[in-house]
């Protein structure tokens, strides 16, 4: 197994990074949090976790070994493959995933793209008891701090977010600017916003 891989960023995407190790350039399949704290150039290290298919050796990374440990543990769930299993991290961080787990939180789990009404039950008891309580991270933070009140503070990350993946200060503002709408339908709302979901929305208002 690939616990880290370790080294210079040689590219990111908006769904993978390209670690240098030896020589060797890995592809690493990261959400949007893990990505958003990587520069090219710049050394880096990413807990893994190798998925093998039968046509297919998949590495996925993470900033953290709580992380990496949480995707594992998702996939123990009937249905979870680790496309979903990094999507929920994406939305949520491993302690609030525990806190979802732990109380029952069916809206919550709902919020994670592809998790229905009907799946998000099914997760609920499957779950319930593999994760654990939570280690000690705020409930309801997302993924990396993503999940910050305030105009301000989002604005912030969604540019460092984009400038990190490799686009401009003006195209980062441009978007940012474009899913400024969608960030104040959360606030008026009284919700929290949620960053990854911005981030998302925001690259698809991209091209290059």
């Amino acid at each position: 197994m690939i616990a880290f891989v370790s080294g210079p960023v040689a590219a990111v995407t908006p769904t993978s990074a390209v670690v240098e190790v030896g020589g060797v350039g890995m592809l690493v399949h990261c959400g949007p949090g893990t990505l958003a704290a990587l520069a090219v150039g710049e050394k880096a290290k990413l807990f893994t976790a190798l998925v093998v298919r039968e046509d297919s050796l998949t590495l996925y990374g993470f900033a953290t070994d709580d992380e990496r440990t949480v995707f594992e543990l998702l996939q123990t769930a009937s249905g979870i493959g680790p496309k979903v299993a990094q999507a929920m991290l994406s939305v949520h961080a491993p302690d609030t995933l525990r806190t979802i787990f732990m109380t029952g939180d069916e809206a919550a789990l709902t919020q994670v793209p592809g998790i229905g009404k009907k799946g998000a039950q099914r997760l609920l008891l499957e779950l319930k008891e593999r994760l654990g309580p939570p280690t000690g991270a705020v409930p309801g933070q997302a993924h990396n701090g993503w999940s910050r009140a305030g105009l301000g503070s989002w604005r912030v990350q969604l540019l460092e977010a984009l400038t990190g993946l490799g686009w401009t200060a003006r195209e980062a503002d441009d978007a940012v600017s474009a899913v400024g709408p969608l960030a104040a339908e959360q606030e008026a709302a009284g919700q929290t916003v949620q960053l990854g979901p911005l981030l998302k929305a925001a690259l698809r208002t991209m091209k290059k």
